[in-house]
């Protein structure tokens, strides 16, 4: 067990990167793929948002984009903020009022947003370009 899990911390934070972008990207893709973005749009002005299909719009592309970048490890503390901005979006207008657990326990409540989160910020601390910031 001295060795597990056989990664340096660089390679787990590479794969903690794109692990999170893949999920990220997964949601904007699929979405779009369905055809699910007026549904959303309509779930949004329902809740009192105005222009619902734009606000989709940008959080489809967001997710992308800022996937995307996490991915090529390019500006990783702005996509990952860009990500918890989503993060925080999606529990307050959905998942908190569905309660903690996602599955089993529950029905798509905050627990898998919290992890993303969290991975998100743990993606922007570890960012090297950030002053101060050291992998240990």
């Amino acid at each position: 067990m001295k060795n597990f899990p056989f990664l340096s911390v660089a390679q787990a934070m590479l794969l903690l990167r794109v692990a999170i972008a893949v999920m990220f990207m997964a949601h904007a893709i699929t979405r779009i793929a369905n055809g699910t973005i007026p549904r959303f749009a309509g779930f949004l002005e329902d809740k009192g948002f105005i222009y619902g299909l734009a606000v989709v719009w940008a959080i489809t592309v967001v997710e992308i984009v800022c996937g995307s970048l996490l991915i090529v490890g390019k500006y990783t503390r702005w996509a990952a903020a860009g990500l918890m901005v989503i993060c925080i979006g999606g529990i307050a207008i959905v998942h908190a009022a569905k309660g903690w657990f996602v599955g089993e326990h529950g029905a798509g409540g905050v627990e898998y947003s919290i992890v993303l989160f969290v991975a998100c910020v743990v993606i922007a601390a570890s960012d090297k370009g950030r002053a101060g910031a050291r992998l240990a």
